[in-house]
């Protein structure tokens, strides 16, 4: 009888499973269990929070309300002084107010959203709830207040010593176990095409200090002649067995010796080149704040983001990694590298 437990409790949790999210699919389509949110705004900031809302279903939320788009200052205060004081005789239909606002200075009812809050209806800044919606922080009307009294954005000694010894004892053992691999993957290269073994670049690290990063090479000898430029979708440059390596992040292999010296950790931002450092920081705001910690191995806008070879790009990791300079914790480490392993085996995101 005992051989049958494993079959039957694995058939009645998957059961059970597919049960709780039929039941909780039908659950979230009734209004009567969605959660009333009014998006206070009258702008194009506001449109797009409420078009988040719309497109995400799952999230059990129902948009009952907004400005629309004014144009005048008068006119946005006017409206949201009204509709909050309607809300304060009703307060029933709304569970949550979001602060979708511009330009705060002089158009918001503090008074009025005040009496709202002390009735027990929460208040929220739009760009936490997209944060914590998005797991980004949005470039978009960021503030350097932002920085300033945000809980995040800590860099404790302590958090960091143990990120390095973490990150040290990982990368000692990953050499040794890839140890008996090296004179295969050396051969399958060398059968591959001709040239040196290892591919040597230059990056930006912890407070913007350039250093040497380790690869095994992916693309012909010389590919760069030309200059430097970003990797393409089907790379023109990249060899056959390259092409393995990419897909199965085996060229990343000898960067562990960058995280054994120090250069690196586990995770964290991924280095940029220093050809890109002084455009990118000029393009894109609070680009230099990716250099506070140490970059690394993989990071969370490489498992929550393609791989990026435009300016947009670019500001869409940007916005992944400052959420991950912000919220940096042990528990987000695992969660990346849990969600990198399965990035590797479902060979996703290289070029």
């Amino acid at each position: 009888m005992t051989r049958y437990v494993f079959p039957l409790g694995f058939a009645f949790l998957a059961g059970s499973l597919l049960l709780w999210r039929r039941a909780y699919g039908w659950v979230i389509t009734k209004s009567i269990f969605r959660e009333g949110i009014y998006v206070l705004g009258a702008g194009e900031y506001a449109r797009s929070v409420v078009q988040v809302i719309e497109s995400r279903k799952d999230l059990g939320m129902e948009v009952r309300g907004w400005e629309g788009i004014l144009s005048t200052k008068e006119e946005r205060l006017q409206g949201a002084t009204q509709t909050i004081a309607r809300l304060n005789t009703m307060p029933q239909l709304i569970n949550r107010i979001i602060v979708a606002m511009e330009d705060r200075r002089g158009e918001l009812p503090v008074r009025e959203l005040l009496a709202l809050r002390l009735r027990g209806v929460p208040v929220e800044e739009a760009g936490s709830f997209l944060e914590r919606l998005s797991g980004t922080i949005q470039l978009d009307g960021l503030r350097p207040s932002s920085f300033l009294f945000s809980e995040g954005f800590r860099i404790k000694p302590s958090q960091q010593l143990t990120r390095r010894l973490v990150s040290f004892l990982v990368a000692a053992i990953g050499l040794l176990l890839f140890l008996p691999f090296f004179p295969l993957v050396v051969l399958a290269m060398c059968v591959a095409s001709k040239g040196p073994i290892f591919f040597r670049q230059t990056r930006v690290g912890l407070g913007g200090k350039n250093f040497t990063v380790y690869k095994f090479r992916s693309m012909v000898q010389d590919a760069e002649a030309g200059g430097a430029k970003w990797a393409q979708q089907n790379d023109p440059r990249v060899t056959g067995f390259g092409r393995f390596m990419r897909k199965t992040r085996v060229d990343e292999i000898p960067q562990l010796w960058n995280v054994l010296r120090g250069d690196m950790g586990l995770v964290g931002p991924r280095p940029e080149r220093p050809e890109f450092v002084p455009w990118l920081s000029e393009q894109l705001p609070y680009y230099d704040l990716r250099h506070m910690i140490r970059p690394g191995l993989t990071g969370w806008a490489q498992v929550r983001f393609k791989y990026g070879a435009t300016l947009e790009d670019s500001r869409e990791k940007l916005q992944y990694d400052l959420y991950y300079v912000k919220h940096m914790s042990l528990g987000l480490d695992l969660l990346i590298m849990f969600e990198t392993i399965k990035t590797i085996l479902r060979r996703r995101g290289a070029q």
